[in-house]
């Protein structure tokens, strides 16, 4: 039985009318807003809507009813344009009416002078927006997307619609909105006044833009060291990822795939700082190199790891797992047939492998290098750790900000040429790629066997990819040794104190006692991460859905605003939160809502890139069968699209609740008392020189998302594209 075409906007015209009725309209700061759902009828605190608007006096908001019964109208019309302008007309009114009257009137009233000025001191005020509010105003977005699908955008699909114009306002309102009012500082000079000289005289400084390293002197100015060690970081993480993807899946053994797959994300499931402690440990003055160099060659300990070459070893450490997990899914998605048809033409394993494979593969590198690139220039925890004199962009704005000196104008402006650099990026990456087709997974049947790696790519494989990893296990193996003896550096002894005073269980009168320091930061982190994970891979995944599958305008600006959380550090990202979310209409400082939200914006780029490459690899005619078979647009994208993304799947998931685990700089000034994070605890305690229970709470964080991301890649399981394993079938291996 078809579905009835108006179904959809049926649906979100009742939920907006619910928004009204049944849920709080204000958040509600003392007590949960289920609990209030008895009071929605009583005083202004609590009230719904309707009652908001007729009983407290805030009749701007009676804008959205309006709105909603406008838009009903178009319900008598059949669907078509004139439906379509009804839609778009109520829409528009009720979010102008809602969106409006949410940033032009606070808890204060008036939240402009000049509003003041021309019509007087306002009685009624607002508070933040709460869950009747949220509903209301999501349901008059989705009906204006329908009301311009109605009208022959989108193709007239209702699902696209929405889907674009609900994510692009997601993006508005978490990325853009705040980011855009935290760099509005650079154009405010001293005095106050607002100006584009402010910005240029900022950016203009020598210090920023000096070439002084290559006329001799010491150092470069902070925006070339930031671009050179982004390159170096973006060149490397690719090319390291992408030998281990390709060691993965087609060179190791069975035996070989899991445990080089565990030492490969190791890096990505422990917070920054324990990479840099590792390397110090074995690299700084005091560390184990430099005292075997001064036992064995009397050679006097220096300072020579810190500066450029720590950031960049640190920074490979962090980045490439993301290469390896965006490049493992792109190398699992070529098709044999391709390869076997250019042996069949007469072509060894080694030109196969140039001119065929490798020029398949250019989504996904191009992808994994933006993406390796604009987290080389964001990063905080590397360069703060051991980068020594050499200052790049993110530490600098970083003192900016909480320096004595809270310059905010001059962090915005050094955000800006961030920002610049990851739009140049941007745009080569798109330049790169144009529109070329890198299909290699389509609708026929395809059971070739992968063809093995030439010998001397294998070769290479083996002499870079080992020793990379034997080098991961030993910086762990420090770390690790570290949570497990008395004082590293004094006393060697074997201990389990540090683990005790963190996680020490006891029984008292009413039962187990959770005794240890870091277990309420623990179970809130995993908490606030297990909430932003599953969001984090489904909006990305969906948002490269809409960049690969679908055609609209502003594609390429809804594609870089996506992507604008990565080249934001996350210390910046972190402040224009409190700037942006501190006041009406959205009061989130202070939750662990705002921690959630952080978390799934700032790792949202991750989920759309290794979508976008695998996109890249399904042939549209997957998709076009299951339209024409006269399936949804979301039944397609359930059973046809989404178990061929599995890898991207894992990838976004793996990475986006790794990340929320252990980042730091970007939640270092959301975090509160009630919401402490295990990252925000370890950092106290090495503040406090607890180095011990830093280092046993990071061996605890290890082994436990091991597990976790363990259970991911069993729960999601593999992609299945009928295809044999190559050991299956020696002697196609030799051909």
């Amino acid at each position: 039985m078809p579905r009835h075409p108006n179904r959809a906007i049926v649906a979100w015209l009742l939920a907006g009318l619910l928004g009204y009725l049944v849920l709080p309209w204000y958040a509600i700061q003392d007590s949960a807003w289920y609990a209030v759902l008895t009071q929605i009828t009583d005083g202004p605190d609590t009230a719904n809507g309707l009652f908001q608007a007729f009983s407290h006096g805030r009749r701007w908001l009676l804008g959205g009813l309006a709105g909603l019964a406008l838009a009903s109208v178009g319900l008598a019309i059949p669907p078509g344009r004139r439906q379509g302008l009804w839609l778009i007309a109520g829409a528009l009114l009720g979010l102008v009416a809602l969106v409006g009257g949410g940033f032009t009137i606070g808890a204060r009233g008036w939240s402009f002078d000049i509003l003041n000025a021309w019509f007087g001191e306002l009685e009624v005020q607002q508070f933040g927006m709460g869950g009747g509010a949220f509903v209301a105003i999501t349901a008059l977005t989705l009906l204006l997307a329908f009301g311009l699908a109605r009208c022959g955008n989108f193709k007239g699909d209702l699902f696209v619609a929405g889907a674009v114009v609900g994510c692009a306002a997601l993006l508005l309102l978490f990325i853009a909105y705040p980011v855009t009012k935290a760099l509005s500082a650079a154009f405010i000079d001293d005095a106050g006044h607002w100006g584009p000289g402010a910005l240029f005289e900022r950016i203009g400084d020598a210090r920023i833009w000096s070439l002084g390293c290559l006329a001799g002197s010491t150092q470069c100015g902070v925006a070339w060291n930031t671009l050179f060690l982004a390159l170096a970081c973006a060149i490397g993480s690719t090319v390291l990822g992408t030998m281990m993807a390709l060691l993965a899946e087609r060179n190791a053994g069975p035996r070989l795939q899991t445990p080089l797959r565990l030492v490969a994300l190791l890096p990505i499931i422990t917070p920054p700082f324990v990479v840099g402690l590792g390397l110090i440990l074995l690299f700084g003055r005091a560390g184990i190199v430099n005292q075997f160099l001064e036992y064995a060659f009397d050679i006097t300990p220096t300072r020579w790891f810190y500066g450029f070459l720590g950031t960049w070893i640190a920074q490979m450490f962090a980045f490439t797992p993301i290469a390896f997990m965006i490049m493992r899914g792109v190398v699992q998605g070529l098709a044999p047939s391709l390869e076997e048809a250019a042996q069949i033409l007469h072509a060894d394993r080694r030109q196969t492998f140039f001119t065929v494979t490798l020029p398949l593969m250019k989504p996904g590198l191009a992808n994994a290098f933006l993406v390796g690139f604009i987290e080389s220039i964001a990063d905080f925890g590397n360069p703060i750790v051991v980068g020594g004199q050499y200052s790049v962009l993110s530490t600098d704005i970083f003192f900016a900000i909480v320096g004595a000196q809270f310059d905010q104008g001059r962090a915005a402006a050094l955000a800006w040429v961030l920002t610049l650099f990851a739009l140049g990026v941007f745009a080569l990456q798109r330049g790169l790629l144009g529109r070329q087709n890198y299909t290699t997974v389509s609708g026929k049947g395809d059971a070739g066997i992968p063809m093995r790696l030439p010998d001397g790519v294998r070769r290479t494989l083996n002499g870079v990819v080992y020793p990379w990893l034997a080098f991961t296990l030993v910086v762990y193996l420090f770390a690790f040794i570290g949570g497990f003896v008395r004082t590293w550096g004094r006393d060697y002894t074997f201990t389990l104190a540090h683990f005790q005073t963190a996680f020490g269980l006891e029984w008292g009168d009413f039962g187990l006692v959770w005794s240890g320091t870091a277990w309420n930061s623990l179970f809130t982190t995993l908490t606030l991460s297990g909430l932003s994970a599953p969001l984090t891979a489904a909006i990305g995944l969906l948002i490269a859905y809409l960049i690969a599958r679908t055609d609209f305008r502003g594609r390429d600006g809804f594609e870089f605003i996506a992507l604008l959380a990565f080249a934001i550090p996350g210390t910046v990202l972190g402040v224009s939160y409190i700037l942006a979310f501190n006041v009406p209409p959205a009061e989130l400082t202070g939750t662990g809502l705002i921690i959630v939200i952080c978390f799934l914006f700032r790792n949202l780029p991750v989920g759309v890139q290794a979508g976008t490459a695998a996109f890249k690899q399904l042939d549209k005619s997957l998709d076009e069968a299951s339209l024409m078979l006269r399936a949804s647009t979301a039944q397609t994208l359930q059973r046809v699209v989404l178990p061929l993304l599995k890898p991207a799947l894992i990838a976004a998931l793996v990475y986006s609740f790794a990340r929320a685990m252990t980042t730091v700089s970007a939640v270092i000034f959301l975090v509160t008392a009630e919401n402490e994070l295990a990252t925000t605890y370890i950092i106290g305690r090495i503040g406090n020189g607890d180095y011990g229970i830093a280092l046993a709470y990071c061996t605890v964080l290890i082994l436990l998302m091991s597990l976790i991301i363990g259970a991911i890649q069993w729960l999601v399981g593999e992609r299945r594209l009928g295809r044999r394993k190559s050991s299956a079938a020696p002697v196609a291996a030799g051909m």
